[in-house]
């Protein structure tokens, strides 16, 4: 009995000790929002947009700015040249510079685990006459809103992650885990490299890390979220080529077969009006939804209006909840993204284009295969204009073949992630997956084999890549300390040996 006396207390003492260090830890965060805040004001000034070749030299800034910090924390930096091979060059044939990954590497015991976090610090493009209401590079807080390019995606959960580490290194505490950072700078822009810099260091930066977690998405709704799955993404190019040039529609109108028309009628055949994907074998491959799918969504919390009322409709495909977020991640779908070649100025032009483009994309889910959709859809749309008996020619071609991602909720690493928010929300997370694609996800999972979790700490309301663009102050402390205690909720996870 005196035994178990000593157990029993000694097991409140560890947790006492436990509970007063993330005291301590939060405290120290709360005493710093404002120089984080200023920390974020910085790197947001920085218009690090990976899409606009004349930013490069602020892109490279971004990515000295990200290494120096990190080497001031004391952090193992080095500074990688992924894209060994891969010739970008501009319109004169200049070679463009393409910005380096920033790994970094704290703590070295091999009785503890290592986590990766990965994270990007370039943006998608913004001016202030794009609708901003704010300078976009400009952090301006209006309503406890941090506003500005970047500020979501991904510069404050980059942040985040890194002032986690600092407050561990301030407090004179031991980190839990090692931890290993990859910074890249080219993820709005299909991180071009990345995946050959993942796959030569597997066996060398890699080889150590035990699990890999990415802040690269948001919340659901006011709850906070763990995210366990993205779509992949299948883009295509349909073009569709006739006439030399292009011509006059009053003179030629009538007696030539216009491509645009050949275009808009095989498009057509892509979905029906009700949101059904017309390509045969596409549907055929989604994995079905199971009970336990449906249960998860039902717990979900989800505002059917708010969501109709943020995107500015009256009417959505699915009117309930279970469909709609179905819909949504887990089934997939077709967006026709425009046409090149077509007239899209203001004004009139009567102008038969001689050769158009359509841009479309098939976000595809488990159990679909990115090889196989490029074939179901090339087949099909041949056929289609096959029957058309146009002069016209007609290539396909697809230029992104994303695969999805899944994970296992079961996994002891979102185990981790319940008992962390648990402890800084008190609440239970709800368990999301993605519309979009996090490409980077899949190649971790395919090259390292490593299991993988996604942490977000963006608000529903972030407006990633829209105007506006913002992280709440709230977030972006919480999150903070979010990280601090998954850093410690993932360290009680048994060591495999």
């Amino acid at each position: 009995q005196m035994a178990l006396l000593c157990v029993a207390s000694l097991l409140l003492v560890l947790s006492f000790v436990d509970a007063f260090q993330y005291s301590d830890l939060a405290l120290y965060i709360d005493s710093h929002q404002e120089e984080y805040v200023e920390a974020l004001r910085d790197w947001v000034a920085i218009e690090s947009d990976s899409s606009n070749i004349l930013k490069r030299p602020d892109l490279h800034r971004m990515m000295d700015v990200t290494a120096e910090k990190l080497r001031e924390m004391g952090g193992n930096v080095v500074m990688v040249h992924p894209w060994a091979g891969i010739q970008i060059k501009l319109p004169g044939g200049q070679p463009l510079a393409l910005p380096k990954v920033v790994t970094a590497h704290f703590g070295n015991d091999s009785q503890k685990h290592t986590v990766c976090i990965y994270g990007h610090v370039d943006v998608q493009p913004a001016k202030l006459e794009d609708g901003w209401r704010t300078e976009p590079y400009n952090l301006t807080e209006i309503d406890g809103n941090l506003y500005g390019r970047g500020a979501s995606d991904n510069k404050a959960p980059v942040l985040a992650w890194i002032h986690a580490v600092e407050a561990y290194q301030a407090l004179n505490m031991e980190l839990p885990v090692n931890v290993k950072f990859v910074i890249e700078g080219m993820e709005e822009t299909g991180s071009n490299g990345l995946d050959a810099m993942i796959l030569a260091q597997r066996d060398t930066f890699f080889s150590d890390v035990d699990f890999i977690v990415i802040s690269d998405c948001g919340w659901l709704s006011k709850r906070p979220a763990l995210t366990y799955g993205t779509r992949g993404n299948c883009y295509f190019f349909a073009e569709v080529e006739g006439p030399r040039q292009d011509l006059h529609s009053g003179v030629y109108g009538g007696t030539v077969i216009e491509p645009m028309i050949d275009l808009i009628g095989i498009l057509d055949t892509l979905i029906s009006p009700s949101g059904k994907i017309l390509i045969p074998g596409i549907r055929e491959a989604v994995a079905p939804l199971t009970d336990e799918e449906w249960k998860m969504y039902q717990d979900i919390q989800f505002d059917f209006d708010h969501y109709k009322s943020k995107i500015g409709v009256s009417h959505l495909m699915y009117n309930n909840k279970v469909d709609l977020l179905a819909h949504r991640w887990r089934h997939p779908t077709v967006s026709i993204h425009g046409i090149e070649g077509a007239f899209s100025d203001p004004g009139t032009k009567t102008v038969i284009p001689a050769k158009v483009t359509a841009k479309f994309s098939i976000r595809q889910v488990p159990d679909m295969d990115p090889a196989v959709v490029k074939k179901q859809v090339t087949d099909y749309l041949h056929s289609v204009f096959a029957k058309r008996k146009s002069p016209n020619k007609l290539k396909v071609t697809m230029v992104i073949g994303a695969k999805p991602w899944l994970a296992d909720t079961k996994h002891e690493l979102y185990q981790a992630g319940k008992a962390a928010v648990k402890r800084v929300f008190n609440v239970d997370p709800d368990l999301i997956r993605e519309g979009g694609t996090i490409p980077v996800a899949r190649t971790f999972q395919d090259v390292t084999g490593k299991s993988i979790i996604m942490l977000p700490i963006g608000g529903f309301d972030d407006g990633l890549h829209s105007q506006n663009e913002k992280m709440s102050r709230y977030n972006y402390i919480e999150g903070t300390k979010l990280f601090i205690a998954y850093l410690h909720e993932v360290a009680q996870i048994k060591k495999s040996v």
